[in-house]
């Protein structure tokens, strides 16, 4: 939640050098990622992207390991990034929740608690490691996580007809966060989805599993069932998710009270300061709009006039984005080995894209989702994929570098907001664009050309049959003409004699 790390003062520093220092460090896993580092083409994976060698992996986890050190440095303080301080979200808010789950109820007094059930299993998983304090614990496990999801890329990656870009990917994308990274139990959620993702070619069932559970975490994952086959596979994931699904939360629901409080509290959300919609305030402020921007609800909202008919617009954007969706599937004449990927990163990426609320650590499921598109070199979604990449480096100057500006919708602060959402719009286009084309369009043309191609051979056939019917058995046609010009050459031979 943004609005955490808003509740407390701005902390400076020996001030930008440190950002830059921070940014400095993950710039070579960000040239890396779009392949461009020299150490790439140097041989340490492939022009295809793919790992030369058993040697080729060494380079990717040195720059995972350098990275990742960076960002412990931040959310330990010490190296601090300027703007608030993002991980007061745990030490204050998940902490405060783990203390009330450790009772036996859910946080029911708390508008801030706005997940599902099962979140809560992520807020009490620091007690997984007792000889630390909470914050300290959190952020092992968020490392771990993210450990887990490097590894299940580079894994997959290596495999014949895959492709190592999609670690390169997650590598440089993460640390471009900087410390809400690991701030946030996003992270472990996109974990969940990776694995399912990844597991969907071989095992739909457990693709399932893992969406069901992952929605009970945080509600997105179910979306990575959007790019099912239809017919067997379909049946096998959805019906697998929905049990994963219930049973998790019929256990959360009878475990502890309050388990669906959420429901309420999301419900009454408004329109996020760095939403698409808040654009539309940011500007008008400018113009003499009487509205804020303040906490409510657990982050910095707008209130004021008109604030609800653009809540209310962004949720028609995000339902015609799902009908687009439903079109597609219902229009898909051909499915790929990549289509189960794309589809859920295209699917993601519209629900993030048209939501009221983008808080940053949603660009972490965005980073996975691409991440696991590239690990197979069919995959189309190479510039949706960068175009998030992007976005996900401008996310950390727009929070929590120069929030301030963001909240206060000075000219910094809009031009932030319109560079990193218009990524974010860029890249859904484009998203729903390839996979349009290569599941419906291509596929109904290639179609039209089959059914053309065999009209000009039935007419040769015909054609050749009537000659060859007219030879003679020993290879030598005569047409019909000929035949009836023999006699009359006959003739003529005769009366010359």
């Amino acid at each position: 939640m943004t609005g955490g790390g808003a509740r407390t003062a701005t902390r400076t520093v020996t001030a930008t050098g440190t950002a830059a220092g921070t940014a400095t460090g993950t710039a070579a896993a960000t040239d890396a990622a779009t392949g461009t580092t020299s150490g790439i083409t140097a041989g340490a994976v492939g022009a295809d992207g793919s790992s030369s060698s058993t040697g080729g992996i060494r380079k990717p986890l040195f720059y995972w390991g350098l990275t990742r050190l960076l960002i412990l440095l931040t959310v330990f303080r010490i190296v601090v990034i300027p703007g608030p301080d993002v991980t007061s979200d745990v030490e204050q808010i998940y902490q405060g929740w783990y203390e009330i789950l450790r009772t036996g109820t859910y946080p029911l007094d708390d508008v801030t608690w706005q997940y599902p059930p099962a979140a809560a299993l992520a807020i009490l998983s620091p007690a997984l490691l007792p000889f630390l304090g909470y914050s300290a614990a959190f952020f092992v496990l968020a490392l771990l996580c993210d450990a887990f999801v490097f590894g299940l890329l580079v894994y997959a990656g290596r495999r014949p007809g895959r492709s190592m870009r999609g670690a390169w990917l997650w590598l440089a994308a993460v640390p471009l966060l900087g410390p809400t990274a690991y701030s946030r139990y996003d992270l472990m959620v996109t974990a969940v989805a990776v694995a399912g993702l990844l597991a969907a070619v071989r095992s739909p069932a457990v693709l399932g599993a893992l969406a069901g559970f992952g929605a009970t975490l945080k509600v997105w994952p179910v979306l990575l069932l959007t790019g099912c086959p239809r017919g067997r596979a379909t049946a096998r994931s959805w019906a697998t998710a929905v049990g994963a699904a219930a049973g998790v939360v019929t256990l959360c629901v009878l475990a502890a009270p309050g388990a669906l409080a959420f429901l309420g509290f999301q419900r009454d959300r408004g329109t996020e300061v760095e939403s698409l919609g808040a654009l539309v305030f940011h500007v008008a402020r400018n113009f003499g709009w009487p509205g804020e921007a303040r906490m409510n609800y657990g982050s910095i909202e707008f209130l004021g006039p008109g604030v609800h008919v653009v809540s209310a617009a962004a949720m028609v954007l995000t339902g015609a984005a799902f009908a687009w969706l439903l079109v597609w599937r219902l229009r898909a004449r051909h499915r790929t080995s990549t289509t189960v990927a794309d589809a859920a990163f295209t699917a993601v990426l519209l629900f993030v894209t048209t939501s009221r609320v983008i808080s940053p650590q949603y660009m972490i499921w965005l980073v996975g989702l691409a991440a696991v598109c590239l690990v197979y070199r069919a995959s189309r979604m190479r510039r949706p994929a960068h175009l998030v990449l992007w976005a996900t480096a401008v996310t950390q100057f727009e929070f929590p570098v120069w929030f301030s500006h963001v909240s206060h919708s000075d000219l910094l602060g809009i031009a932030l907001l319109l560079l990193r959402n218009g990524l974010l719009v860029a890249a859904s286009l484009s998203a729903c664009r390839i996979l349009w084309r290569q599941t419906v369009t291509e596929p109904r043309l290639a179609a039209a050309a089959r059914v053309r191609i065999p009209a000009q051979p039935d007419r040769d056939r015909r054609t050749g049959g009537a000659v060859a019917g007219a030879g003679d058995g020993n290879g030598n046609g005569h047409t019909d003409r000929d035949r009836q010009t023999e006699p009359d050459r006959s003739r003529v031979s005769a009366s010359a004699r």
